[in-house]
């Protein structure tokens, strides 16, 4: 089936997280006999064989063409696949001994091209890169080396990708921490000039390689607001601006519908703040998990408002360029982040 035109529809999907770029919460079973907490603690606590072994496994069964074809089927049209900067292995611009990840990309593209769905490649990891406490930002520092690193990337996935009939978009960077005032204080981070330069440098590349037809979607780095005027000019084509709406890590008064009310409002500020820059927006991740609430709630009553949570932001989403849900699965089958259990009660309908 032909892939159509990513300007022709909006995007309803889901993100593919954990199968190219490890996480211990989607497949805690990879880290639970070695102590370690991340990829990189796990290429160094087990022998370099062992590693590649347990990577190869991983890649060829966590997702396949299966998958795909569920997700097709549940009426999605869209995926997002986080790969990591050395997704090419020793062959790439920025060589590693990481066994590449390339071959699986080209995999997953050519399989949602066979059932209609629209691929989003995110680099979601670049080299000395830190996790921020929140646990889903990315900390990179104003003077390290990887921004040249990152732009290398970036331009690989272009020339190899770009002309690929299922590929939408490329998202040059996962969801930095950038540097922001609170009162009088300024906050950690990623200096926005620092990012915005970057941008430039990754729309000029990937339009040099790829062509104008190839999105650009850019992470908002968590600051919605900060991106009134930028690159919605008429010499810039494709720019899309990814906002991520979570909201499990924030406190309010309020139990029941009436609490799930002010964090879906707390969505549609970001995204009302976001489109006031002129470009399209699109949810990058979002998710069914609520802030730890009371202990009275029943295990059956907190699934029941993760369902009521779910169907309350798809209508907050309703406008939006897309959406990808995070995650499709997970190991343990976690009802607030995994897409076959948290939507799964959702007629096709209602993704649209």
């Amino acid at each position: 089936m032909k892939a159509t035109n990513p300007q022709a529809q909006k995007l309803r999907g889901v993100n593919l997280a954990g199968w190219l770029v490890l996480e211990t919460w989607i497949t805690p079973s990879l880290f639970a006999s070695t102590g370690s907490f991340d990829e990189e603690g796990l290429a160094l606590a087990v022998r370099e064989e062992r590693f590649q072994e347990i990577l190869e496994k991983h890649r060829n069964e966590f997702i396949t063409e299966m998958d795909f074809e569920g997700i097709a089927t549940r009426g999605y049209n869209a995926v997002r696949l986080p790969v990591p900067w050395h997704v090419f292995g020793a062959e790439g611009p920025e060589p590693s001994n990481v066994p590449e990840c390339a071959s699986y990309v080209a995999r997953a593209l050519d399989w949602a091209q066979e059932f209609g769905l629209r691929v989003i490649l995110d680099l979601a990891s670049v080299p000395g890169m830190g996790v921020a406490p929140n646990g889903h930002s990315i900390m990179v520092d104003e003077d390290g080396d990887w921004r040249p690193n990152a732009l290398a990337v970036v331009g690989e996935l272009a020339r190899r990708f770009g002309s690929h009939p299922a590929l939408a978009a490329i998202e040059p960077l996962e969801e930095p921490v950038v540097e922001r005032r609170q009162g009088l204080r300024m906050l950690g981070g990623l200096p926005l000039p620092i990012l915005r330069n970057y941008y430039r440098d990754c729309y000029a590349l990937v339009r040099e390689i790829a062509g104008p037809s190839l999105v650009l979607l850019l992470s908002c780095g968590g600051r919605p607001e900060a991106w009134k005027r930028f690159m919605v000019s008429s010499r810039f084509e494709n720019v899309w601006l990814d906002v991520h709406c979570y909201q499990f890590d924030e406190s309010i008064l309020l139990a029941g519908p009436a609490g799930l009310r002010i964090l879906a409002k707390r969505s549609a500020d970001a995204l009302e703040a976001a489109s006031k820059g002129g470009l399209p927006v699109v949810v990058g991740e979002w998710s069914a998990a609520l802030p730890v609430g009371s202990a009275t709630v029943t295990p059956e009553g907190k699934i029941a408002l993760e369902r009521i949570y779910a169907s309350v932001q798809m209508q907050t989403f309703s406008e939006a360029r897309g959406w990808f849900f995070q995650t499709w699965k997970t190991e343990s089958r976690l009802s607030s982040w995994d897409a076959r259990i948290a939507l799964s009660s959702f007629e096709r309908g209602m993704l649209d």
